[in-house]
Formats: C-alpha cells, sequence, structure tokens
C-alpha cells in the first residue's frame, strides 16, 4: 500500500510458448525464470498481492512454491495466442472483485523481464504518486537509433537507405530514443477499464531504466544473456 492505495500485482505465466517452449519455469541461474519476478514483487514495499496468473498445473505450483498467490486457473479462452494481457488483467480483477478483494492500482509484472528487481518496482510506483500519474510504462534508451533503420527493396539498394541529414552524423549525436522494454506497466484500475489499455490517454508516464536490466526472454539467446548477467 502506498498514500492508503491498494496495488495488485499481476504475473501473466500461460503454459504455452512456441517460441521457447515452457519459457516461464525454465533454469535461469538455479530459478524457473517466473521464480525472478515473484520474488521482485514479494519484496516491494508497496505491492499488497502477488498473483499468478496461469492455465497451467505446473507453473502453478511453481508460483506457489515461489511464495505467489494462485487463486484461480485462467480460463482456456484467455490462454490462447491471441489472448492478450489486458484481457487477462482484467479478468483477474473482476475474478478478485467477486470475492470483495478490490484493489486501486494493478501492476503487471512478465516473466520474461527477470532483471527487474524490487527497487525498479518500488521506484516506478513511487514516481507514479509523486508525478499524480494514472499510468506508468518502464522504457529503456534504445540500442539502435531507429533513424539508422529502413526497409530494404528485393535489388537491396542503400541509395536511400538514409537520410541526407544524418549521413555523415555519429550516433552520439542523435536525439536520444527510448523503447517500451516490457518490464513495468502500472494503471489506476478505474482508468485501465475505461481505456481498456495501460496506455492512457492523457496522464501516463515513462519509468526510465537501464539497458542492462531491461532483457526480455524471448528466444534461447535472451535467457543465455540474462545467465550471463546474473552470474
Amino acid at each position: 500500500m502506498i498514500d492508503n492505495k491498494r496495488i495488485l500485482a499481476i504475473i501473466p505465466a500461460r503454459g504455452g510458448s512456441k517460441r521457447l517452449p515452457r519459457k516461464n519455469i525454465l533454469n535461469l541461474a538455479g530459478k524457473p525464470l517466473i521464480a525472478w519476478s515473484i520474488e521482485s514483487a514479494l519484496a516491494s514495499k508497496y505491492i499488497d498481492r502477488v498473483i499468478v496468473s496461469s492455465d497451467d498445473d505446473e507453473i502453478a505450483a511453481i508460483s506457489e512454491k515461489y511464495g505467489a498467490d494462485v487463486p484461480f486457473m485462467r480460463p482456456a479462452d484467455l490462454a490462447t495466442d491471441e489472448s492478450t494481457s489486458i484481457d487477462v488483467v482484467l479478468y483477474t480483477i473482476e475474478a478478485l472483485r467477486g470475492i470483495d478483494e478490490q484493489y486501486d492500482y494493478v501492476i503487471l509484472l512478465q516473466p520474461t523481464s527477470p532483471l527487474r528487481q524490487a527497487k525498479h518496482i518500488d521506484d516506478s510506483i513511487s514516481q507514479m504518486i509523486n508525478k499524480g500519474s494514472d499510468a506508468i510504462i518502464s522504457v529503456c534508451e534504445s540500442e539502435h537509433h531507429p533513424l539508422w533503420n529502413n526497409t530494404l527493396d528485393s535489388d537491396m539498394s542503400m541509395d536511400n537507405f538514409l537520410e541526407a541529414s544524418i549521413r555523415n552524423k555519429r550516433s552520439q549525436d542523435l536525439e536520444k530514443q527510448y523503447r517500451i522494454n516490457g518490464s513495468i506497466y502500472i494503471s489506476s484500475i478505474e482508468k485501465l477499464k475505461k481505456e481498456n489499455s495501460f496506455f492512457l490517454r492523457k496522464n501516463c508516464s515513462a519509468y526510465i531504466m537501464n539497458q542492462d536490466v531491461s532483457i526480455d526472454i524471448d528466444k534461447k539467446i535472451d535467457l543465455d544473456l540474462a545467465s550471463l548477467i546474473l552470474k
């Protein structure tokens, strides 16, 4: 709780994963991947309850072993490739309200961001309250400036790949650009329900994280890199 506001953390972890099978419980530096997010959420000063939403019995059992609550299993229609995180969050909020358990804010913590720490969670929550924001989304500086990117035609011509204005510029001379790192999403539940998104039209702020803690586990090379950093 912060400023008399109750905060619910939801960690979504379905069993199906096409690109990296069973990724949510793959071993990372001696613990299942999901355990890193559970432990950082439980160490937060402000989060009142940590819930894992899953359709998978093994993931649910591992989540409870590491201290998260799994009060109900996710319905099959919310565990498909087309299911969205926002649908899972809204379902969980309503299911809890059905047992007379209500919160003011919700924070979505994806298990694929294992290097996120309790400090990042608490700092982002504090920033939201201090700024009076209705939502916070974490970002990090882009590794590659988008002006260095372009499409290629079938002839592989580079004639117009770069704009003339940046051809002789160094990357460090360009204005900083940021990308969403997928680590932290926070919103007022009232606003979330109205807009059906963490990306609110107004009063949504960025929380900046370092690149080295912004790894998002999608492929095996991401898991290997996270393991290397943790070692």
